[in-house]
């Protein structure tokens, strides 16, 4: 029997959820209470609010809710779950998770993440049996200089790998922080849509890079066309005076603005011919 308790906290879910345009479902799994109680006050100062509490209870606000879809969140439910709900849209809300993360080494039995590769390159360690070491984890070595250097880039662990307490501790000792320690988004509903966390990922300085080039090249685009805007009518004017002025050079047409070139010009010309000649 559901205790009055529970009903109320289920009451609350579906109120939450009914009020709010985003929800999202968070896996809270290996994030310590302290920073759990941090990133929880810094959500709710922003207006952000998360419930936590068991997984039968999730389920059962989310199906008790009326709005479109939101019900498919239960198949996003996983670890140690809870709920977060916002007016934020959803690519702002997990810019801010994802900026809140701070990176972690890999423990034994954890999960990789992301596939994790390390790089080519000279390490501080000296020949000895961390050579079978690493090349038990994949990673080929050479002696150079007296340390041992990394042959090539070398996948140690792919997405979702578990990982192994060998290549934990092989990671530590290249100093490589391949997890990442913070709330989990791993899906957000928004007006009848449920999106998974990789969906709402922007890399921001790449969407500005993008961004400026194609400015760039709408800029080019309408100077070539000569369409005329605030933007592009002082280089329109410049295009047009250095095209004109070309014309008037090439056609020997004597003004102010030609003249010192087509002198400058017919005399290269005299003194080449002079050469030819070999007067």
């Amino acid at each position: 029997m559901v205790s009055e308790l529970k009903k109320k906290l289920v009451q609350q879910l579906v109120q939450d959820i009914e009020s709010h345009p985003i929800v999202g479902v968070l896996n809270l799994q290996n994030l310590p209470a302290q920073q759990l109680q941090t990133m929880r006050s810094t959500l709710k100062t922003k207006g952000i609010k998360m419930s936590m509490t068991r997984k039968k209870l999730l389920y059962l606000a989310l199906s008790q809710s009326k709005k479109k879809n939101v019900d498919q969140l239960s198949a996003k439910i996983k670890g140690m779950p809870a709920l977060i709900f916002t007016k934020e849209n959803p690519f702002a809300l997990n810019s801010l998770i994802v900026k809140s993360k701070s990176e972690a080494p890999a423990k034994a039995g954890q999960t990789a993440p992301k596939d994790i590769v390390v790089k080519a390159g000279p390490t501080s360690f000296a020949p000895g049996p961390i050579i079978s070491e690493l090349a038990a984890v994949g990673i080929k070595t050479k002696v150079n200089a007296g340390k041992l250097e990394i042959i090539q880039d070398a996948l140690v662990a792919k997405e979702g790998d578990v990982i192994s307490s060998k290549l934990a501790e092989t990671l530590k000792r290249l100093d490589i922080k391949p997890m990442e320690v913070g709330l989990n988004l791993v899906a957000v509903w928004e007006d009848g849509l449920v999106f998974d966390s990789k969906q709402l990922h922007i890399d921001e300085k790449e969407y500005a890079q993008n961004i400026t080039q194609a400015a760039t090249w709408a800029m080019n685009l309408a100077v070539e066309a000569a369409y005329p805007t605030s933007e592009t009518t002082e280089l329109l004017l410049q295009k047009a005076f250095r095209e004109a002025k070309a014309v008037g050079v090439e056609y020997v047409i004597v003004n102010k603005e030609t003249g010192d070139e087509i002198i400058a010009r017919s005399e290269r010309q005299a003194l080449s011919l002079k050469r030819e000649a070999n007067l």
